[in-house]
C-alpha cells in the first residue's frame, strides 16, 4: 500500500483565524472588516458556505472551514506559531502483491516491458506492464534498471489496482524487488520421491547405454509446483518423463551430481495441465486461426496479433453471430450439448462505437462459428 501526503506548513502571518491577523512583528491587532454575503467562495468548482471578509479592500476566508473544504485536516501548532495543513485526502492504493519468477521479457516501446510473471496464489500468471513510473530495486534497496530483468530472477511484485480480464490477466506494475537470481533447466525428470524435509526431483541423461543422474533439487514447504498458467499441481501427481522447466540456485554443492534448492517447478506436460485450461501452444493456434479469420478487419485491429485475449467460455452464456447455416447450426449443436467455445478478442479503432472484435471457435473442433455482436 502506497500513501502520498502533502503537508503545508504556513506561519500565522496573514491567515485570518476570526477577525483578528498576526502582523509581521509578531503583535496582534485588531482589525475590523466587512463579510460579504453575497460574495460566493467557490473551490474545485463546488459551492461553499464560506463567507469572505474584506479588510482594506483585501478578501480573506476562515483557515480552517476553507481548509476542510479542500480536503485538508488543520492542526495549530501554538508553540511554533504555525498552522499545519495534512491531506485527509492521502491517497490510498491496494496493490495486489506476488512472489515468483520472471518467465520472460519483451520490449513493449521506449523505457517499457512486458513481463511475464508466474507466482503463488490469485493471479499467479500475470504479465506485467513496467515503465517510467515502476520503482525497480533490489533487496538490499538499490535502484535496478528494467532492461536488466530477464527470465530466471525471481521477484516481489506489488501491481495494480486495476486488471485486464484478459488471459492471463494484465496489470501496470508499481514495485518490483529482485530477490534472487535462479538457475533455469528444461527437462524431463527422471526421478521424483519425497523425503523428510520435502520432495527431490532428479533429472539425468543416458551415456553409454546407462542413465546417469547429473542434478538432484530438493525442494521445501516453500517450493511451489504449478503448470505454466499458474494452476497448482500435487507433488504426487509428478511422475518420471513429466516435462517441466526448474528454477533453482542460487546455492549449488561440489557433489556428484551436484544438489541445488528448488524455487519453483513448472509442469509443462499436458498430463497435468487442469481440464479445461490450455497450454500457451493451443492459445497461440487459436490467435492464429483468428488472425486468419479477420481478414481485412485486421487493417483496424490495434491489439498485437500474438497478444490477443483467449479464453474458453460456456456456449449457453454468450450470443454469437454466424455467417453461414452451417456455423448457426454448429454453435446450436454446442449449446444443446452444454459445450464450450474458445473467444478470441481483439482491440480495434472502433471500440469507442461497436466495441472490440470477438472471434469465437468451437472448442473441441477449432472450427470458426462466428463473432460477438458489435454494438
Amino acid at each position: 500500500m502506497y500513501k502520498k501526503k502533502l503537508i503545508v506548513l504556513l506561519t500565522t502571518a496573514g491567515l485570518l483565524g476570526t477577525t483578528a491577523v498576526v502582523g509581521a512583528s509578531g503583535l496582534v491587532e485588531k482589525v475590523s472588516g466587512f463579510l460579504h454575503k453575497d460574495v460566493k467562495v467557490v473551490i474545485n468548482g463546488e459551492n461553499t458556505s464560506l463567507t469572505p471578509v474584506y479588510i482594506d479592500g483585501k478578501a480573506y476566508i476562515q483557515v480552517r472551514d476553507a481548509a476542510a473544504n479542500m480536503g485538508y485536516s488543520l492542526h495549530y501548532d501554538a508553540k511554533n506559531k504555525e498552522i499545519e495543513l495534512n491531506s485527509k485526502s492521502e491517497e490510498q492504493v491496494d496493490y495486489m502483491r506476488g512472489t515468483g519468477i520472471i518467465v520472460g521479457v519483451s520490449e513493449a516501446g521506449t523505457d517499457q516491458y512486458r513481463i511475464e510473471f508466474l507466482g503463488m496464489g490469485n493471479n499467479a500468471w500475470v504479465i506485467l506492464n513496467v515503465d517510467k513510473s515502476t520503482v525497480i530495486k533490489n533487496a538490499e534497496g538499490k535502484a535496478v534498471l528494467a532492461k536488466d530483468l530477464k527470465a530466471g530472477i525471481q521477484i516481489i511484485a506489488e501491481y495494480g489496482p486495476f486488471m485486464t480480464m484478459s488471459y492471463p490477466g494484465q496489470s501496470a506494475a508499481a514495485s518490483i524487488t529482485v530477490q534472487a537470481e535462479r538457475s533455469i533447466k528444461e527437462d524431463v525428470i527422471q526421478s521424483v520421491k519425497k523425503t523428510d524435509d520435502g520432495w527431490q526431483v532428479a533429472f539425468g541423461e543416458t551415456k553409454d547405454g546407462e542413465t546417469v543422474t547429473t542434478l538432484v533439487l530438493n525442494a521445501g514447504k516453500e517450493t511451489s509446483v504449478l503448470t505454466s498458467q499458474g494452476e497448482s499441481v500435487k507433488w504426487e501427481d509428478l511422475k518420471a518423463g513429466a516435462k517441466v522447466r526448474a528454477y533453482y540456485g542460487p546455492i549449488m554443492t561440489r557433489s556428484l551430481p551436484p544438489q541445488s534448492p528448488l524455487f519453483q517447478l513448472v509442469v509443462l506436460s499436458e498430463l497435468q495441465t487442469p481440464a479445461g485450461k490450455m497450454t500457451p501452444e493451443a492459445a497461440q493456434q487459436y490467435r492464429d486461426l483468428a488472425w486468419a479469420q479477420a481478414g481485412e478487419q485486421t487493417s483496424r485491429i490495434t491489439t498485437k496479433k500474438d497478444e490477443a485475449a483467449v479464453d474458453i467460455v460456456s456456449a449457453k452464456d454468450v450470443a454469437v453471430l454466424g455467417g453461414s447455416d452451417e456455423q448457426k447450426k454448429r454453435f446450436a449443436d454446442i449449446q444443446a450439448a452444454g459445450g464450450n467455445v474458445v473467444t478470441v478478442t481483439y482491440n480495434t479503432d472502433q471500440d469507442t462505437l461497436i466495441g472490440p472484435l470477438v472471434i469465437v471457435f468451437d472448442f473441441e473442433t477449432k472450427q470458426f462459428v462466428g463473432y460477438f455482436p458489435r454494438k
